[in-house]
């Protein structure tokens, strides 16, 4: 190659920096950005959309992500990704056990799957043509439990086998949220019946009568003491069942758009506030509003670790993290 005037020498220089600047800009893109106790991570690729959320015993977060065939763990600093197979679509379900496995629903491919920290991933398929699959929670004896929408039932997986419970109610109230208290009673949500569901040690589903009406229960969370908590999506307010006694406290920000809830150690109860771009708590029956650092965030899943974090996933491309410190000031 002739060199005039040294030129092509510098053009291969400026590229190579063009080429190393891109990579660092990428790089540094994808870092924790932090901000008055929140540190936030974004998605590897533009277009993820991140669902649930659920952190495991030594504190690391899994989250699913709409319309990809990946599960994104965070690692390093970063989300990382790691293959499933086919794209998914609605992954609600995400939950981890005691061992660290990250079990999923996988509704468009008909299965229930595990991933181990290792990033082996092992499916268990389900019976039918179609699957609408809602929450996921797992047992203290290891059983895995998934709302099965299209079965009309709870269904519980243990060592490779399905048992399904189908609910009572009539035709067209398909069950959504679905949690395990410490003795292995399941609860369970009908959004469109409007009733919590109880199911102990394994027997038949128990319905009871939510007693605000129209309220649409979705997610639900059990408490160390027991206490049933729940979403009421449509009446903005967050419900209690405890002592065969509901109550309910009101959500502060009208149509705060309320998507998923989880507790805490402390006993607070925390949950996401999609149209109100914030999160709540609701601790010793007063509720305290969170918002969170960008005006757009769209926070939809939550949860909150063994060390008091709160964990939850932004709809426009963020998994996000708030402090114990700050989350549990007074």
């Amino acid at each position: 190659m002739t060199i005039l005037n040294g030129r092509p020498w510098r053009r291969g220089v400026l590229g190579a920096a063009a080429v190393l600047l891109a990579v660092a800009v990428a790089y540094w893109g994808l870092q924790a950005w932090r901000s008055r106790g929140f540190t936030e991570y974004r998605m590897p690729s533009p277009t993820d959309i991140p669902a649930a959320v659920a952190v495991a015993p030594d504190g690391t977060a899994w989250v699913t992500i709409e319309f990809s065939d990946a599960i994104g763990v965070v690692r390093n600093g970063r989300v990382e990704k790691i293959r499933k197979g086919r794209a998914n679509f609605e992954p609600l379900g995400l939950a981890v056990d005691a061992e660290g496995h990250a079990w999923y629903t996988d509704g468009p491919a008909r299965v229930v799957s595990r991933v181990s920290p290792d990033g082996a991933v092992t499916s268990f398929a389900l019976a039918g043509s179609l699957a609408k699959l809602g929450r996921l929670a797992v047992a203290p004896d290891g059983a895995v439990w998934f709302a099965e929408e299209t079965a009309l039932a709870f269904t519980r997986l243990k060592d490779g086998a399905f048992t399904r419970y189908e609910v009572p109610s009539a035709l067209g109230a398909p069950p959504f949220g679905v949690a395990v208290d410490a003795d292995g009673t399941v609860w369970g949500s009908l959004p469109r019946a409007n009733k919590l569901v109880r199911i102990a040690k394994a027997g038949p589903p128990v319905e009871l009568d939510v007693p605000t009406r129209g309220s649409q229960i979705g997610d639900v969370a059990v408490d160390r003491a027991g206490t049933v908590w729940f979403v009421e999506m449509r009446t903005n307010r967050i419900g209690r069942y405890a002592s065969g006694v509901f109550s309910n406290y009101p959500v502060p920000t009208p149509s705060a758009g309320l998507t998923a809830l989880a507790t805490a150690p402390d006993g607070a109860v925390w949950f996401t506030e999609l149209r109100g771009h914030q999160l709540g708590r609701l601790r010793d029956g007063v509720v305290t509003e969170f918002p969170l650092p960008r005006r757009d965030a769209r926070p939809f899943g939550i949860a909150v670790d063994r060390a008091g974090n709160v964990w939850y996933t932004d709809l426009s491309g963020w998994l996000g993290q708030l402090s114990a410190a700050r989350a549990t000031a007074r």
